[in-house]
Parts: structure tokens; sequence; C-alpha cells
């Protein structure tokens, strides 16, 4: 039976392009780029802009090792430990990495899925409950959003933030009058990544009250940040989703995203 899921109507991302319009879309607040490797590092806030990605890894064995050593090496200067982050997917060979990392002692934790749907066919209008902002990432917007998803890590707050500013993105928050509510029920962001002539939407910071949950919330926010995202020029949406999120994943399904990739993060057993 032909799946139903919609693909993009305009040229999907791969390989490389794929994986730095990503990294566009969470930009690390320090990047080093080491032998074919992006070292990103941001006070150890989120594994997704505290992590090493292959770009274009040595492909010779004796090179890679020396890499690799070179990187743990920095990174044990600065007294942390190398998260290393492999992606799965057309145009992306990984897989010399992963074993150099496995033969290192190093194991991978649960795939993350990258999706993608084109925004030509893109119809929906923005929710008439959505507070709207495009640029940097507004006060109220940013309480609302930790107040949904908060995080552990020291200074977490002020580093989502600067994470956040580093890329220009619009940012949605929902609430329901109906409800009583007086701070919003729903958030999301697109930023809004420029890749050759093009613009690339990558949605991420979804979160949802857990007392509002399946109330069409989350739907409102998917379909809103696309609307705006197309308005603003972009033809492509992104986005990442654990595999154990199951929910999430039928939303994004329904929504009309569909399997670009995967990565899993490898760290020290």
């Amino acid at each position: 039976m032909a799946s139903r899921t919609r693909r993009p109507s305009v040229p999907a991302l791969s390989g490389t392009a794929l994986i730095e319009t990503l990294l566009g879309g969470w930009r690390a607040l320090s990047r080093l780029d080491v032998d074919g490797f992006a070292v990103q590092r941001s006070r150890g806030v989120t594994r997704r802009a505290n992590s090493v990605v292959p770009l274009e890894p040595p492909t010779d064995p004796a090179a890679l090792e020396a890499a690799l050593a070179r990187i743990e090496g920095l990174l044990a200067a600065a007294g942390e430990q190398p998260v290393f982050r492999l992606f799965t997917g057309e145009g992306i060979d990984h897989e010399p990495v992963r074993s150099a990392l496995a033969q290192r002692g190093h194991a991978p934790h649960a795939p993350v899925h990258v999706l993608h749907r084109g925004l030509a066919d893109h119809r929906a209008a923005p929710d008439p409950r959505a507070a709207i902002t495009v640029g940097s990432p507004p006060a109220p917007w940013l309480e609302a959003s930790w107040r949904l998803a908060p995080r552990a890590e020291d200074g977490a707050r002020t580093t989502l933030r600067d994470l956040m500013a580093g890329t220009p993105a619009i940012y949605l928050a929902l609430d329901d009058p109906a409800a009583g509510s007086r701070a919003p029920l729903a958030v999301g962001r697109a930023a809004l990544v420029p890749h050759r002539r093009r613009t690339v939407a990558v949605l991420d910071q979804l979160a949802v009250d857990p007392e509002h949950r399946r109330q069409g919330l989350g739907r409102a926010c998917v379909d809103s940040l696309l609307a705006l995202a197309r308005v603003q020029g972009a033809d492509l949406a992104l986005l990442e989703v654990e595999s154990e999120n199951t929910p999430a994943r039928r939303l994004y399904r329904s929504a009309g995203f569909a399997p670009a990739g995967e990565y899993r993060y490898l760290a020290p057993a």
C-alpha cells in the first residue's frame, strides 16, 4: 500500500548541506572546525550545541585516528567529555567514524529522526490565537518556553536565549482564552536558515502544556509556523524528533513530514 505521507515538492537537502542547515538552525555559541569535524561548544547546554559533527572527515584511517585524538585532547583540556553526533542519510557516510569511535569505547544512544516537508503545497493560515514575533526571541516567549520545557543545566536559561538569538527565527505562542489561560499553552520556533539562494525553516522548541495536550495545540503550532515560514520565503522545513517520542512523530507525520535521515550521539561508555 502506498504511503500517504507527502514528500517535499522542492529539492530536498542531503549530505553536508542537510547537516549544515540543521547546525544553522541551532547555532552553537562556539564552533571550531578541526580536520573536517565541527566541534561545537555552548556551556554544556543541549547536546545539539555541544557535540562534534563530521562534515568532511579524513578518509585515511590513520588520519582519522589522529583527528579523533586531537579533538578528544582539545575537549579534555577544557574539562569536557567528547560527544559525537553521527548522521545516516543520502550522501552521508559516517560509518568509518562510527567504527573508529566504537574502537575507542564510544557507545551509541537512541536515534533521532530528521524529517522534512516542502512548503509549496502548504495552504493553512496561522492560528488566530497566535502571538508572533520574527527576529530575536522576545522575553514573554522565553518565559513561556522555559515554563513548558525547563532544563536542569546550570545557566541553561541564559544559554538557551543566546543559542536562539544566533539565527533569525519565527517565535509563536498560543493561548486559549476559552480555557481562561493567562499564559501561553503552547510555543514553537522556526529558525530561518539561508542555504545558497533559498531559505529553510528548522522547527524546534515545540512544547505544549501537559494539562492541555491532545487538544490540537501542537498541530496548530506546527501548521502556523509552516505558514509563517512560507511567507518569509522558506520552501522547505526540517525538524528533529527522538525515536521514543511516538506522539510527536505521529503529529509530524500527520502534518506531512517525511524521513530525511537520522543521527545518533556517541559518547564514552
